[in-house]
């Protein structure tokens, strides 16, 4: 048989069988019928593929009856491909440059749409001309990317809230947690600081023969002339910060040696106590001795001015309240601690005096009373370490020693305890800077460090080494900026670890000029 034998047209376009064909068993005539209704129903009536097959309703199957076929043509009339904008969806011949240069327009859109998402509406007017301005052509639609969305589905709207014309968009890449109708709307936001850095080496080092290792012992104070004193051996020696000047103040050889020092508030009078008992007064500028007060009967490890006022703790367990501007020795004497007092501080309002010592307690005192009118018994070891707050009022910090290891914190204004933080080691002196809210730690047993921590999150900002043993002394620059920590390894070491106080008032300018 022929390639054509059996194949007539019946006139209505389609071929028909005349003739028997060689199927296989079980195959008839209608499985090999297509069906063309739905493939005609997209042709537009001007088709030539439609004319050249005529009328499909005269042809083939009833549209209620299923046919099957040996191929699958999908149907894309569910597909809502323009939500992902792959089909054009402008009337065709409307823009014909746009649809010519598709992928060009489409790229420069969505150069627009990121720039303008990324640098606000500002920088996408800015942007350079696209084809179809260049062209005089206009859109009353919106351009979008050919990557995004048209409708709801992975789109980012742009809030415009009311705040008036010039409020600002809230870009959804805005690292600022304060939104365009915040509080602070018309505020600046700049770029997240960097944190200060502290340099990890001391810029001076001093040699300190004879400093002592003993953890009860203050021998280190700077005054608010710029002057350190050290006590070594039976000698005070005072160096000046300005010039680098040593001067020896005073020599207790044979009998005696210094085991505390002490500046007055102004920095003219240095107090001194002794292994005897004594508290010696000496003019600095002069190098002259003012006045000997006696009242203890062992060493003076500890001193505290508060104006005309000096404290005196002692191994024997009292605090002495020395008035220098009357005869007595002292005028009044506090009595409660079980062992060797070993910590005093006063307050920065001169009303209230924190004392530690070796029995684990923490007391603090008022000008009139004799006795604490604050326990504090939560330490498991010797309480050296103490310091006041200078920025909020009743704040006080105090550290344990070996045993204990911790940094506690108490609000003697409410006579409660507020936070405890375990250091890892032997906590010897605190110290609070005045220009920012942040504290200073040394460390003895076993790790021998410093540590700036930020408060009130304690989180470390630096932790200084460099002494071979227990770093038993402190103390800060009038500045606040630098301070001077001592060691038994007998070396002073000399660390910037603040900011300046010029630095704050500028930043504090600055955020008042920004918010006004």
């Amino acid at each position: 048989m022929d390639a054509e034998e059996g194949v007539e047209n019946n006139g209505g376009g389609m071929p028909s069988f005349r003739g028997p064909l060689n199927l296989p068993a079980g195959m008839s005539l209608d499985s090999l019928r297509l069906d063309t209704t739905m493939r005609m129903s997209r042709l537009g009536p001007g088709s030539p593929m439609k004319q050249a097959l005529g009328n499909s309703s005269t042809v083939g199957p009833s549209p209620t009856r299923t046919s099957y076929s040996d191929r699958f043509i999908p149907s894309r009339s569910s597909s809502n491909l323009t939500n992902y904008a792959l089909l054009d969806r402008s009337p065709s011949g409307l823009h014909p440059a746009h649809n010519s240069d598709n992928r060009e327009d489409g790229a420069a859109a969505y150069s627009l749409l990121l720039r303008t998402e990324l640098f606000g509406a500002e920088a996408g007017s800015l942007s350079p001309a696209t084809p179809e301005k260049s062209m005089g052509l206009t859109s009353r639609e919106p351009i979008r990317s050919p990557m995004s969305p048209t409708r709801n589905l992975f789109r980012f709207k742009t809030d415009h809230r009311a705040g008036g014309p010039n409020s600002r968009p809230e870009s959804p890449y805005s690292l600022s947690p304060i939104g365009a109708d915040g509080a602070l709307t018309g505020v600046v936001t700049s770029p997240r600081k960097a944190p200060r850095k502290i340099a990890r080496s001391p810029y001076k080092v001093l040699d300190a023969p004879a400093l002592q290792d003993d953890f009860y012992l203050n021998l280190v104070d700077w005054s608010s002339h710029n002057v350190l004193a050290v006590g070594l051996g039976t000698c005070v020696y005072l160096w000046s910060a300005c010039t680098s000047k040593v001067t020896k103040l005073c020599d207790f050889t044979p009998t005696d040696i210094v085991c505390s020092v002490g500046w007055t508030q102004r920095g003219t009078y240095l107090a001194v106590g002794t292994n005897l008992g004594e508290v010696q007064i000496w003019d600095a500028q002069r190098c002259r001795k003012v006045r000997t007060m006696a009242g203890h009967r062992t060493r003076v490890g500890t001193l505290a001015w508060s104006s005309h006022i000096l404290s005196s703790g002692s191994r024997d367990r009292n605090i002495l309240q020395r008035d220098v501007r009357v005869q007595e020795d002292f005028v009044s004497k506090l009595v409660g601690h079980k062992s060797e007092v070993c910590g005093l501080k006063w307050s920065y309002d001169d009303r209230e005096l924190a004392s530690g010592g070796n029995d684990n307690q923490l007391f603090v005192w008022n000008q009139q009373s004799s006795q604490p009118f604050l326990k504090f018994s939560e330490h498991t070891a010797a309480v050296k370490a103490i310091a006041w707050s200078p920025h909020q009022h009743g704040l006080l910090a105090s550290g344990g020693g070996t045993a204990d290891r911790c940094i506690r914190f108490w609000n003697t204004a409410t006579s409660t305890a507020l936070n405890c933080y375990d250091t890892g080691s032997q906590v010897c002196n605190l110290v609070w800077s005045k220009n920012v809210n942040e504290l200073v730690s040394t460390h003895g047993y076993s790790q021998n460090q410093i540590i700036v921590w930020r408060y009130p999150a304690m989180s470390k900002l630096a932790t200084l080494t460099g002494h071979t043993m227990r770093v038993l002394y402190l103390a800060i620059s009038p500045d606040g900026q630098t301070i001077v920590t001592g060691a038994g390894d007998e070396t002073l070491r000399f660390w910037n670890v603040f900011p300046s106080p010029k630095s704050q008032v500028a930043m504090k300018r600055a955020a008042t000029h920004m918010h006004s």
